[in-house]
């Protein structure tokens, strides 16, 4: 399958700020700017970095920035899923993960997760793509929001949906650990049925094993 990129870009003025939303940014171009500090909720920021670097290098990779001059404030990482996670299973090109997205505390009242999210879709290959985002409770700041897990899940399920995802049920052990965790998936309008039968299939994973 061929992972085509068309590039976007908008601005985001405020606060005597501007602030530019683009990508997929390619490995050359990001590796050019630096890296917030509050970027820090999965891995320590350099990490997290090398981290992006990685995922933008890759065919199907793309990273949506948030930058503040050459400086990233946010993004948003897409990839095929983790080799040792069920969404992996046969290898199907045609499924991506929104792997994470986090934006820098000082940045987050512009409304720029929900900005970076809609800019992917404006690229017309998203639409051959079943995307989606596994959303553990564990992964949320709950304590700079002030939300509790329910009011957070809310909120998560509210972004995903301003850029056409939907919620969708699963048997994956992770996810049913505990209620607030969420599969939200955007169907592309160029999916086959067969396509999400296969999808349907890796939801429910051993459905009918005793």
């Amino acid at each position: 399958m061929l992972h085509k990129k068309t590039f976007h870009q908008q601005s985001v003025p405020g606060d005597r700020k501007n602030i530019m939303i683009e990508g997929p940014v390619p490995y050359d171009s990001l590796r050019q700017y630096t890296f917030d500090g509050g970027l820090s909720a999965f891995r320590p920021p350099k990490d997290q970095f090398d981290a992006l670097l990685e995922i933008s290098a890759l065919e199907e990779g793309r990273i949506i920035i948030a930058r503040d001059g050459s400086h990233i404030i946010g993004y948003v990482t897409y990839h095929h899923a983790d080799p040792m996670e069920r969404w992996s299973d046969g290898n199907l090109p045609y499924i991506l993960e929104l792997g994470a997205v986090e934006v820098s505390l000082d940045y987050r009242k512009y409304g720029l997760a929900k900005k970076m999210i809609q800019l992917t879709m404006q690229d017309a290959y998203m639409e051959n793509y079943i995307v989606i985002t596994t959303e553990y409770y564990w992964h949320w700041d709950l304590k700079n929001s002030g939300l509790d897990v329910y009011e957070y899940k809310d909120l998560m399920i509210r972004l995903m949906k301003s850029a056409g995802f939907e919620v969708y049920q699963t048997n994956d052990p992770e996810l049913t650990a505990h209620p607030a965790n969420t599969l939200m998936a955007r169907k592309g309008r160029n999916i086959t049925d067969e396509q999400m039968i296969e999808f349907d299939k890796i939801r429910f994973k051993n459905r009918f094993f005793f």
